[in-house]
């Protein structure tokens, strides 16, 4: 596996989502095509909480202190516990992308890491550090995805036209 140019797409990923993201307003931001969907505000929310508390913190523990259960986490519960939709986007925006930063200077300073480190999930089995990486990158292109469509949902919400010539989503 290729951990450098994981490294990177994690770094570019964050260009990606500022471009995105940026100058979004409170009515795009906060669209949400049916009630249980996440607006932009809430994606934003999950991806710092993620930064801060899974990805990050899970792959230090594995590389670390192999064989150590990281703290257990609940994201499916944060959207409504830590209260997402009344966040300031900007805000956690910003802070996301100050998290993605400590990421990647954390990742760039490991000097020859035991990726094949792991610990054993009582359900998922072995977890090493290979796999947190690559799940890492691909939640990135998960959201990247989300964002991509709500605002595209959001586009055909607002102007009420069809947008069938731009081809089919």
């Amino acid at each position: 596996m290729d951990h450098r140019y994981l490294i990177n797409c994690l770094e570019r990923n964050m260009s990606t989502f500022s471009s995105l993201l940026r100058k979004s307003n409170r009515k795009e931001y906060l669209y949400k095509p049916t009630p249980e969907s996440w607006c932009l505000l809430e994606i934003v929310c999950h991806l710092y909480d993620e930064e801060a508390e899974d990805f990050r913190m899970r792959l230090q523990t594995v590389l670390e202190s192999p064989h150590k259960i990281p703290p257990a986490i609940d994201p499916e519960s944060w959207p409504r516990k830590r209260d997402y939709i009344n966040q300031d986007f900007r805000l956690k925006a910003k802070i996301f992308k100050t998290e993605r930063k400590k990421s990647i200077a954390y990742l760039r300073s490991l000097d020859n890491p035991k990726w094949d480190n792991y610990y054993e999930h009582p359900t998922l089995g072995k977890l090493d550090g290979n796999h947190f990486l690559r799940n890492w990158v691909a939640h990135d292109y998960l959201h990247i995805r989300q964002i991509t469509k709500r605002k595209y949902e959001y586009l055909q919400h607002m102007t009420s036209e069809d947008v069938s010539y731009a081809g089919v989503w």
